[in-house]
């Protein structure tokens, strides 16, 4: 049986006009840079499954910052969705889309933003309910003008571009109607948490949450 998720798709995507990606390879950085993002007005945290200490950030993340949202990203599988959940996960995000992942996060009890890249996945998404999705990777499947062309034929999807979004090109996806946000990997930059560098990390949430919607 479906597990409601405490929070929708769309919830996790307005709660802030920047969702971070975030790519941790040491778990003792999770925790300093969870409260650094929060402290600047970010909650809403997607951790990549892309290292192998991810899980134990996101474990470390659930227990000790509170007033964070943990997501993962980089689902690919059902296993994925599984661990990520039983790490304290609360929402998910994929760079593609299946219907066995989309099923194993409404299991799981995970919001999911699926990635789609064409007009057939978006389709194939909203087959299964999905209405608000990653257009990933944004810059290089169209951009700006992808999404305003897919304004018509899918006046009823929201979407959160990610993939060579910038500071300097953000404000242009966040202008079009069917953006709800943007993901980005500024906000943590490596070199940042290689230097235990909170407070950078802290200013540079502060300036993501001035980015404004239309």
């Amino acid at each position: 049986m479906a597990v409601n998720a405490p929070f929708t798709a769309l919830q996790v995507m307005q709660d802030a006009p920047v969702i971070p990606v975030i790519v941790l390879n040491d778990v003792a950085h999770a925790v300093p840079m969870a409260r650094a993002l929060v402290a600047g007005g970010i909650r809403m945290l997607e951790v990549t499954l892309r290292t192998p200490q991810a899980l134990a950030c996101m474990e470390a993340i659930a227990k000790e910052v509170p007033d964070a949202v943990v997501g993962a990203g980089t689902v690919r599988s059902a296993a994925d969705a599984k661990a990520a959940a039983n790490a304290g996960a609360k929402f998910a995000v994929s760079p593609g889309y299946t219907s066995a992942v989309g099923q194993a996060c409404r299991d799981q009890g995970l919001s999911l933003l699926p990635g789609v890249a064409t007009g057939s996945e978006i389709m194939m998404a909203q087959e299964d309910g999905y209405t608000e999705l990653k257009f990933f990777p944004a810059m290089q499947a169209g951009g700006p003008s992808m999404l305003k062309a897919w304004g018509g034929p899918f006046f009823d999807v929201r979407f959160c571009p990610t993939g060579g979004v910038t500071p300097q090109n953000a404000s242009e996806f966040l202008s079009l109607s069917n953006v709800a946000c943007v993901g980005g990997s500024w906000l943590v930059p490596a070199d940042a948490l290689a230097q235990g560098d909170w407070p950078r990390i802290e200013q540079l949430a502060r300036e993501a949450c001035q980015l404004k919607l239309r």
